[in-house]
């Protein structure tokens, strides 16, 4: 295979000087793409990936800033070069000011434009993109399935952040993949032939979460009869996933501030602290920002989790990816259950690239096993897909979101059968009044409403 130093978009409307250009930057190793407007340039953007944009500034339609300030809005990590015959120094001052990385004015030497792109490229981090391209070392990311230009920028994100040991949090609404996110962050680190461990933090009842993240001793309450390593230990030297980390409750979110900064952990019933080395990816569908302002989640723990923030495309905003989706799970759930099923009709794909799918890639997933089931014939019709469309309720609810309903539903129950008497309706549940006085504050609901309604 042969092996580029890196893909250029390069961008002039003079063809003469297109072409000369072209063949200094192949001659020299890289693989250009030459295009002889901004719009066109733009328009297949996409496809071609590249790791440094060179462009000429005075061009007819679009100019050379016009360009950047595209690229820059929906790719910043790209560098961007721009060559002018016209060039003036507040015009390269502007440029460098707006984030243009260089800014050459003709004539120019080869060396000089060569060198500028070497360090662009060695400077953002390219250069690594570029040799996983190139050599097809893609492992990291194998379980994620993309096209999309805003995913592929994320995992791009991703790539370079997984060198470093900073904390990462991933922002996404639910289904969105954060969880395979966090796993391909691990697999490009150099911690990934360490352990990657994952925790739901709204999946664990609040009296057990803390003995799962930190461990506990033997004896130290009600059924601990053996020591037990915390999830902290079982990650040490690798790393801990805390998803869904918007849910853990403020007492915790004390303690696992501490440990993050003094990177040691204390178990349950313990009187000595044992040291830890974790690489921590954090992820949540909650807006933060709005629960801090809230009270209900800390302003420290926040900026200590969130040294690099990556936002995960919803399906609706990546439709591209679809069919490409849609065609992965279809292999790999006919396989197996043992179904001779080729693919999807062209209308049942309409359907579904034209669908809203507010429960994200999850739901696809939802929605693939139900045509697998039920389809009789080669090639799934859209007859099929339209009905498991149709059965979907809509929003997907996570396992924490169908739990939270249920509590807050059965709370609601409790004090209208017992009119708002706390009292009775912890007995009813089976909780001490305290514990009880928490789940009516963490869904905010008031006994004395259901007094006054019972009147």
């Amino acid at each position: 295979m042969n092996r580029t130093k890196g893909k250029v978009l390069l961008i002039d409307d003079d063809p003469g000087l297109l072409r000369l250009i072209s063949i200094r930057l192949n001659t020299a190793g890289y693989d250009v793409i030459p295009m002889d407007s901004g719009e066109r340039a733009l328009a297949q953007f996409s496809i071609h990936r590249p790791q440094v944009v060179v462009t000429d500034l005075r061009m007819s339609g679009m100019d050379g800033m016009a360009v950047f300030e595209a690229i820059h809005q929906r790719y910043p990590m790209i560098p961007v070069i721009i060559l002018t015959a016209h060039g003036t120094i507040p015009d390269a001052v502007n440029a460098t000011k707006r984030g243009v990385f260089g800014f050459l004015t003709k004539p120019f030497e080869s060396k000089t434009l060569l060198d500028q792109i070497n360090k662009a490229i060695d400077i953002s981090g390219n250069s690594q993109i570029a040799d996983i391209e190139t050599t097809g070392d893609t492992g990291w990311r194998r379980e994620i399935i993309t096209r999309n230009p805003m995913m592929e920028d994320v995992l791009h994100q991703a790539r370079l952040v997984a060198e470093s040991d900073i904390s990462v949090f991933i922002h996404g609404e639910s289904g969105t993949g954060k969880d395979l996110l966090a796993r391909a962050i691990h697999k490009a680190s150099p911690r990934h032939d360490q352990s990657f461990v994952a925790i739901n933090c709204s999946a664990i009842p609040e009296p057990l979460l803390e003995s799962e993240l930190f461990g506990h001793n033997k004896g130290s309450f009600t059924g601990a009869t053996r020591n037990h390593k915390g999830l902290f230990q079982a990650a040490d030297k690798g790393s801990l996933f805390l998803d869904e980390i918007g849910d853990m409750p403020l007492s915790l979110q004390a303690k696992l501030l501490r440990v993050l900064q003094d990177r040691e952990v204390r178990p349950v019933g313990a009187t000595e602290v044992i040291k830890v080395d974790v690489r921590v990816i954090s992820a949540t569908h909650r807006n933060l920002e709005q629960a801090m302002s809230q009270g209900h989640f800390r302003e420290d723990l926040y900026y200590r989790l969130n040294v690099v923030a990556l936002e995960i495309p919803t399906l609706a905003q990546r439709r591209e990816d679809i069919p490409l989706l849609a065609s992965y799970f279809l292999t790999r759930i006919a396989a197996k259950n043992s179904r001779e099923i080729e693919g999807f009709s062209p209308e049942a794909l309409e359907l579904m690239i034209g669908a809203p799918w507010p429960g994200n890639v999850r739901q696809l997933l939802n929605v693939v096993e139900q045509v697998v089931a039920l389809s009789t014939t080669p090639i799934v019709p859209a007859s099929l897909v339209n009905k498991a469309l149709r059965n979907e309720s809509g929003d997907i609810l996570s396992f924490a979101d169908a739990r939270n309903r249920f509590e807050r539903d059965y709370l609601v129950q409790l004090l209208q059968i017992t009119q708002g008497s706390v009292t009775q309706a912890a007995r009813l549940a089976k909780r001490n009044r305290t514990e009880f006085y928490k789940l009516l504050r963490r869904h905010h609901l008031e006994p004395g409403l259901f007094k006054e309604a019972a009147v």
